[in-house]
């Protein structure tokens, strides 16, 4: 292996880490509890939530 592979290995290591933290986080910003909403709201947040992971999963691969 020489250092370019090294580097693009590491590179996309990394790159896929933020990704997948930044949709984590936002995944848990939209689904969380701590904005006082209603449970209606809660629950189509819930859903959102759930249906982004499942796009975010099928985009990732």
């Amino acid at each position: 292996m020489n250092m370019n592979q090294l580097f693009n290995m590491f590179t996309r290591l990394v790159a896929r880490r933020a990704m997948n933290w930044g949709i984590n986080k936002g995944i848990n910003t939209l689904s969380g509890k701590k904005h006082g909403r209603g449970h209606h709201q809660n629950r189509q947040a819930r859903d959102l939530a759930r249906k982004m992971r499942v796009l975010s999963r099928l985009t990732r691969h």
